[in-house]
């Protein structure tokens, strides 16, 4: 293996890495969402009890008339007797019927002890009357209570009436059901303990409606009228259906359905003593005798009230819908009571053919499986009663009561639940167990776990936990003072803050926010590992508490929560880096005392530090958190001092890798502008009239007095970079061209600028810069902060003299394309090239006052005054994509080069000889250009533009608005809504995505394992098996294999990017790069080859973009795009940008028109380190080890090779150099697998073989010579491809040290041309699959690629 890489790549460790470790780059959150915060908005419940009501009074209504049976009513014997567990016959029936209305009130009062009762015991009609209508006029709009006893009265009417008595017990007296409620309005609550219980239901709503039709007409006769009460408010509960008698069984009370709404425990022990006829060793009375409290949960009796709660509240959470949930069972505490104990009632009166009814209706309940649990519950505590009940025994311990297991079972299948992982999100039957647990000391901590890992499910689980009543009990919780409940606490707290930020006013009270404040606090302590994650967390509350809440800032102020935040700056976890960042901004936000502290502090140095954080989310928080600390009201020397301070040192952002970071700072920008935006105005004038000057008068003026800028926060922009930027003769930019307009004299401006070598200037420059932004959203802010001070000019004081600048500066852009080419040699007719893509290339020629007008009417001017930063000007005042603003160089070339029938030219100067030290692609465009449309030829932007995610194009007609609006805070919440506890989808088995990606590995697997072998035969088979043609409907310079998807790359000498489906030979997409007209895609290669791939792309103005989804159009989506090189220098031997990418260590190398070598880091998406390049030349291409990546190769257009490794000192990193080429280097590359040969040539046809541990070429041999404009290299086989300028494709086998071996290829081929094509034109794409033994190739000036294989199979 050469370079003795043999020792390194063969280590088990390697091997092992090799085969487990997959690296994945540009998959994070924010480049799946583009830093926009998703659309889908989770629907927020209303879950607070905005309508809470109290049953304040209660009227206790007993129509017994003991000793009188009523005439309707035959009653068995012996019959039901007791009422309210009292036997009236055991006393006298006056006596008896006070004992019956006080244990009756006693009952209720276990309900709702605050309600006050009153007994009315045999009432008569007038009576019923006073005390109804004084129960309203007390409760005003509260409930009242009226329970109705009718068992010594005759059954309810047809029509629903109730029957007392008159004053002397004479007579039953009916009272209408319309009477009742006009005495007792509403909102009231009704229950009906008697016979046909059900007509009183039903008439009860029949006159519903007929008070409502009655308040409408009242309602129209006299608007004005006073609004009657609603009683649609009101609720009933009734025994018994229409049509049925009460039971009279004589085991069980009377009032049975009293009993159950009032004495549950009591009357559910007895029914399952009556209906599970087991050997029993106590007697019905004894089953009675449950000792404890109801209050006391951990005695017997307080247990079993405490299951019963939560089993009945557990049976209607899973059997109401949410809003009658919320009205019945936690709007009032009494109405609540009384709706779990008729649940009771549901299950035992039907047993005894009663079917108690309520309004609202509830569905039947009576088999839920849980009544099951209650059962167990209750046998177990009935198996203990006699040793509850024993005497004591001397020298014998008392009995100690084991407590029922029905809490820690209901727990387990909660976390049964949650490990199935919620399927469909079905609630889970165990969320308001969870709730009563909570009361408990013995589960509360489990319980909380259990709650946390729910509330990680998303917001619609918070959601369903804030509906069940959960935010009061942890809202009390945070009194507490135990230490293993704070993780927990923090975790849960986080969660609900995310999904609702209304609890502001809750955390103020009992100052509940200083249990996050203690633990944010560097110095208290958090029983949990991964402390700086809950620190994390608190810091996000507190935000939250911040938030748009000025009392939560003014009280968070003095605790030291910004001491604490600027401590956890320096944490080695990102996330609270990050949110510690967010919490100062929501603290100091529209709060000048706390910008005030925070300045003696030092925090906005101590932010500023982090805006190189290796981490991009940081470094936006960083640059956001900057961002609300400007605008203190008081514009001081010192606050000026301090802001520009501020802004200089965010002007180093201005060239971050990270499309979040960089949307960030233009936020910044934008406030920063809008402060000073007097200052901006005479800035961006002063800024226009230096471009009027330089287009007119040159360089001079601009080299004299304006020599430096201070960019890039202070470092200054040599004036030869300068006047690039304003030439148009960029990398990449074909056929260069420099030539500007300078007619129509004007007398220079001698006035002194008084912005420049201001940070105003600076910044200014940097707005400009980032409204040509690859980023489609980042130009479009920038562009908000052009427009709104352009307008500001035009419409100010320097409008008129401004808007005479803009109008020479359109004149002379327009002039500059009227230029005049100098006479053409024959067969030459520069019309073709000016005719083909003038649409492209030219702005419509109109009249001189169109544009100047339409440029005062247009909403945005941005487009075509960008033109002050980079020489672009966009082909109408909407147009975000720049274009040159001077024409391609053309006079030397037409009169130099010899031009092919077809339009394509060669290297041959008018001497007949070579022209070997330009770039061997570029006169071929130049040529080309009018005879695209022939080969089908494609426009600038003619393919879809593909956009990051949540990209919304900017309304041109709306007007520019400062500052600009910052998404950053709302995506960064969505991090805590998002499951956290869980596994990734791609990791967890059985996923989709993780069967998916399992697949695929299997496959690769597949792939490499079968296409070993072809390896040998690649040697010594033919290639020239061809397998396919493919139309790309374009004239292709590019081209590259997936490694193992079957698609084909292929980009034009424009901007257009297809893929192709090389088996079936058929498109699959076709987009647009974007890069802007006159430049080139020069560099292709994928990313994430093992798994889900991304396509990246380098283009001749310095840009990188990666795309995600690349094979299909209409999926196509712009991950991240930056400049990856800033500083080019002009030159006419132009390489573009030129690429290799480490996927094992996630660097990109880039070089081309640069003096250096970028280093990109993927994952920070910074640039590492700059690498000098040691040469005056271009980089014409790079290539890297794959292992550890620390040596790579690259070639110049001078023809030199170097070797780098990135292990020394960047000025010391060049390690060799090799001078044997004398001309351009057309591909340097390093094999991937097999040898890791490293092979390069040149134009000339050279080809070398390398050992970077040699002083010269270990190989060598002329392939071409006539020229060679092409070069591939299999990555694993011993095989390497080249391309001559005349149309035929050599492969040659680098396996043998033998020179007598180069001297005949294996095979020539030729590509396929169309019938119009140029047989003996360059063969600029050529590329090998990276393992199958296939090679696909294509001329210029034809659309056509062709496939060979080795033999029929090529490792198919």
């Amino acid at each position: 293996m050469r370079h003795g890489f043999g020792d390194e790549y063969n280590q088990e460790e390697y091997l092992r890495d090799l085969e487990t470790i997959f690296y994945m780059y540009y998959t994070d959150k924010r480049h799946e969402t583009g830093g926009n915060p998703k659309e889908e908005k989770f629907p927020l419940q209303e879950w607070r009890m905005k309508d809470r009501l109290k049953t304040v009074s209660a009227a206790l209504v007993m129509c017994l008339n003991l000793g009188v049976d009523p005439p309707d009513i035959i009653k068995t014997t012996p019959c039901a007797k007791l009422e309210s567990w009292i036997d009236p016959t055991a006393h006298a029936a006056p006596k008896a019927l006070e004992l019956i209305g006080k244990n009756l009130q006693a009952h209720y009062e276990t309900l709702s002890i605050r309600t006050r009762y009153k007994q009315h015991l045999d009432p008569p009609v007038e009576d019923t009357k006073k005390f109804c209508c004084a129960l309203r006029r007390n409760a005003k709009d509260e409930r009242i209570l009226f329970h109705y006893n009718g068992h010594g009265v005759p059954k309810p009417t047809a029509s629903g009436e109730i029957w007392v008595f008159n004053k002397n017990f004479t007579q039953y007296i009916p009272i209408s059901l319309y009477d009742l409620q006009s005495w007792l309005g509403a909102p009231s609550l009704f229950v009906y303990d008697c016979s046909d219980a059900g007509n009183i239901v039903e008439n009860f709503n029949r006159f519903i409606k007929k008070h409502e039709q009655e308040a409408m007409e009242q309602r129209a006769r006299d608007p004005l009228a006073l609004v009657a009460p609603s009683f649609a408010d009101c609720i009933q509960l009734a025994a018994t259906s229409s049509k049925e008698t009460l039971p009279m069984n004589p085991e069980l009370p009377a009032d049975l359905f009293t009993c159950c709404l009032t004495t549950p425990i009591e009357i559910a022990v007895r029914f399952f003593f009556l209906e599970n006829p087991l050997p029993q060793t106590i007697t019905a009375e004894a089953a009675m005798k449950i000792p404890g409290r109801l209050q006391e949960r951990r005695t017997p009796l307080g247990e079993l009230n405490w299951i019963f709660t939560a089993i009945t509240d557990t049976i209607a959470w899973n059997t109401l819908d949410r809003p009658l949930f919320k009205k019945l069972f936690r709007q009032d505490l009494m109405v609540a009571a009384l709706f779990r104990n008729f649940l009771l009632s549901q299950r035992i009166m039907r047993k005894y053919h009663c079917h108690p009814i309520s309004s609202p209706a509830l569905p039947e309940t009576h088999n839920h499986p849980l009544w099951q649990s209650w059962d167990l519950a209750v046998e177990t505590v009935l198996a203990q009663l006699p040793l509850l009940n024993a005497p004591p025994q001397e020298g014998v311990p008392p009995y100690e009561y084991q407590h029922s297991k029905f809490f820690a079972d209901q727990l387990t299948a909660f976390e049964v639940y949650l490990q199935q992982g919620a399927v469909d999100r079905k609630p889970p039957d165990q969320l308001p167990i969870v709730l009563q647990v909570l009361l408990s000391q013995v589960h509360r901590l489990r319980a909380l776990i259990l709650l946390s890992k729910f509330l990680d499910l998303g917001p619609w689980a918070v959601n369903l936990a804030l509906s069940i009543g959960i935010f009061p009990y942890v809202l009390k919780l945070l009194q507490s003072l135990a230490g293993e409940l704070k993780p927990v606490m923090v975790f849960i707290w986080a969660r609900i803050l995310a999904v609702d930020s209304s609890c502001q006013q809750d955390l103020i009270k009992d100052n509940g926010y200083s249990y996050f404040v203690s633990i944010l606090n560097p110095q208290s302590g958090i029983p949990v590992g991964n402390a700086s994650e809950h620190r994390a967390m608190c810091a996000f509350i507190l935000a939250m508490f911040c938030r748009n809440f000025p009392q939560g800032q003014a009280v968070c102020v003095s605790p030291g929560v910004l001491g604490s935040c600027l401590a956890h700056l320096g944490d080695e976890n990102p996330l609270l880096r990050q949110w510690a960042c967010l919490c100062i901004s929501q603290l100091w936000v529209d709060f000048p005392e706390a910008k005030w502290q925070g300045i003696r502090e030092n925090a906005h140095l101590r932010l500023c530090e982090l805006i190189h954080d290796p981490v991009p989310e940081v470094r936006a928080a960083a640059i956001y958190a900057l961002t609300t600390f400007l605008g203190i009201p008081e514009m001081s020397e010192e606050i000026m001092k301090i802001e520009q301070l501020v802004a200089g040192a965010a002007l180093a952002m201005a060239s971050d890798g990270s499309n979040l970071v960089r949307r960030e700072l233009v936020v910044f920008f934008s406030t920063f502008v809008k402060r000073n935006e007097h200052k901006f105005i005479v800035t961006a004038y002063e800024q226009m009239v230096q471009e009027r000057e330089f287009i007119y008068f040159g360089a001079s003026r601009l080299n004299g007095e304006y020599g430096t800028s201070q960019l890039n926060g202070g470092a200054t922009t040599p004036k030869s970079e300068r006047h690039h930027l304003r030439s148009g003769s960029g990398p990449g930019v074909i056929g260069g061209g420099n030539a500007v307009f300078r007619g129509d004299a004007k007398a220079a401006d001698t006035t002194p600028r008084i912005s420049e070598s201001t940070p105003f200037a600076a910044v200014w420059q940097a707005v400009l810069m980032m409204s040509a932004d690859p980023h489609p959203d980042i130009a479009d802010s920038a562009d908000v902060i052009l427009d709104y001070i352009h307008n500001a000019i035009l419409e100010g004081p320097l409008g008129v003299s401004a808007q005479e600048v803009v109008d020479d500066i359109i004149r002379s852009n327009l002039k500059s394309f009227d230029l005049k080419f100098p006479a053409t040699t024959p067969g030459e007719n520069p019309s073709d090239y000016l005719n083909a893509d003038r649409s492209a290339h030219t702005p419509p020629k109109k009249q001189e006052g169109y544009i100047t007008s339409s440029l005062r009417r247009s909403a945005s001017i941005a487009a075509s005054l960008r033109n002050m930063a980079l020489g672009y000007t966009g082909e109408n005042s909407g147009s975000s994509t720049p274009v040159p603003t001077t024409p391609r160089r053309a006079t030397p070339s037409l009169s130099r080069g010899k031009t092919f029938p077809n339009g394509l030219r060669n290297n041959i100067n008018s001497h007949g000889d070579m022209q070997w030290d330009e770039p061997p692609e570029m006169t071929d465009y130049f040529g080309n250009v009018g005879k695209v449309a022939s080969a089908g030829g494609t426009t600038y932007g003619s393919a879809k533009v593909p956009v990051c995610k949540g990209y919304q194009r900017r309304d041109p007609s709306q007007p520019p608005i400062l500052p600009v609006d910052s998404q950053f805070l709302e995506w960064s919440i969505e991090y805590f809504r998002e499951p956290q506890m869980k596994p990734n989808e791609a990791d967890e088995p059985g996923s989709v995505d993780y069967n998916q990606r399992l697949w695929r590995r299997t496959r690769n697997d597949k792939i490499i394992n079968e296409t070993q072998e072809q390896k040998e035969r690649a040697v010594t088979s033919r290639w020239d098996h061809l397998m396919a043609h493919i139309d790309t409907g374009f004239q292709p310079t590019r081209l590259l294999f997936h490694q193992f998807e079957n698609h084909l790359v292929a980009v034009d000498d424009k901007d257009t990017v297809s893929v192709f489906d090389w088996k079936k030979s058929r498109a699959l997409s076709r987009f647009s790069n974007s890069n802007p007209p006159g430049t080139r895609i020069t560099e292709i290669k994928y990313l994430n080859e093992d798994d889900v791939a991304l396509l990246m792309t380098g283009s001749g103005d310095g840009v990188i973009r990666i795309f995600r989804n690349p094979e299909s159009t209409s999926q196509v989506e712009l991950v991240s795009s930056w400049r990856a090189l800033t500083d080019l220098l002009p030159s006419r031997r132009s390489s573009g940008l030129v690429a290799s990418w480490q996927q094992g260590r996630g660097t990109m190398l880039v070089g081309g028109d640069v003096k250096v070598i970028r280093v990109w880091d993927a994952p920070r998406e910074l640039c590492l380190t700059d690498i000098p390049a040691r040469s005056g030349s271009c980089i014409t291409s790079i290539t890297s080890e794959q292992v550890a990546g620390n040596v790579f190769v690259a070639g110049f257009g001078d023809g030199a090779v170097r070797v780098y490794d990135r292990r020394c000192r960047p000025r010391e990193s060049m390690v060799r150099r090799w001078k044997e080429h004398q001309h351009w280097v057309t591909r340097v590359h390093m094999q991937r697998g097999g040898m890791r040969e490293l092979v390069s040539g040149s134009v000339t046809g050279e080809v070398k073989l390398w050992d970077i541990r040699m002083e010269g070429s270990v190989g060598g041999w002329t392939a071409h010579t006539k020229g060679m404009r092409s070069l591939s290299v299999h990555e694993h086989a011993p095989v390497i491809a080249t391309g001559s300028t005349y149309h035929d494709v050599k492969l040659w086998n680098i396996q043998s040290n033998n020179p007598m071996h180069y001297s005949h290829p294996l095979t020539t081929v030729k590509p396929h041309s169309s019938f119009l094509g140029q047989k003996s034109s360059p063969v600029n794409g050529l590329a090998f699959h990276p393992h199958r033994m296939m090679l696909a190739c294509s001329g210029a000036g034809d659309s056509w690629v062709s496939l060979f294989g080795c033999d029929n199979k090529a490792g198919l």
